[in-house]
């Protein structure tokens, strides 16, 4: 089976998308909903749909540090075990599912005006999956980027099932699917009702 895989720059001192040297941000943005069109086209099944992402509060500078601390000193399964206890970060459905929580919001200011999002959480784990421990269960993460321009427009994708590894001072994502799922059309809406007291 081909599968994709991202390398990134450790240096970068984020979990996953390169920053060209700028720090993440908690508050860039503030909370947010984001609307798109997500098209699969994968060995994990294929169409469009609607995917609705809130993010309620980004993550802090100590849970992104302890991440990469953990990923590079124990492996993908103590980096797991952190998220788990993370509190929600937001959450993802699609408008006739349940909403499934994320536990790790990232964003970075980008050099054009614009920004990356990178949004990870562990994947649900069905019974027969728990039970059987085929080669998808190596697998356990969902991760989201999504990168916006000066002018807004953005573009992104959702990997469903996503191993993490560190190999030298570089972080590895590989994905059990052939492709990630494609993120198009992204609206971005400000979420008043989820913003702090007197902003």
């Amino acid at each position: 089976m081909h599968q994709a895989q991202l390398i990134v720059a450790l240096t970068a001192a984020v979990l996953s998308l390169p920053t060209g040297g700028a720090e993440p941000s908690e508050e860039y943005g503030g909370k947010e909903s984001f609307t798109a069109v997500a098209i699969a086209n994968n060995n994990l099944g294929s169409g469009a749909d609607t995917v609705l992402i809130d993010v309620t509060r980004w993550s802090s500078e100590a849970e992104r540090s302890r991440s990469v601390g953990l990923l590079l000193e124990k492996g993908q399964e103590a980096l797991l075990d952190a998220l788990q206890d993370n509190p929600p970060a937001g959450s993802i459905r699609t408008p006739t599912s349940l909403a499934y929580d994320l536990r790790y919001a990232q964003q970075t200011p980008a050099e054009d005006g614009g920004r990356e999002i990178l949004l990870l959480t562990d994947r649900p784990i069905g019974f027969w999956e728990a039970r059987e421990r085929p080669r998808s269960f190596e697998y356990p993460f969902t991760v989201i980027q999504m990168r916006f321009d000066g002018d807004g427009r953005g573009t992104g994708t959702i990997s469903y099932a996503t191993r993490i590894a560190a190999t030298g001072n570089i972080i590895v994502l590989e994905h059990f699917a052939s492709s990630p799922v494609q993120l198009t059309e992204i609206q971005v809406r400000k979420r008043p009702d989820l913003l702090p007291a007197g902003r």
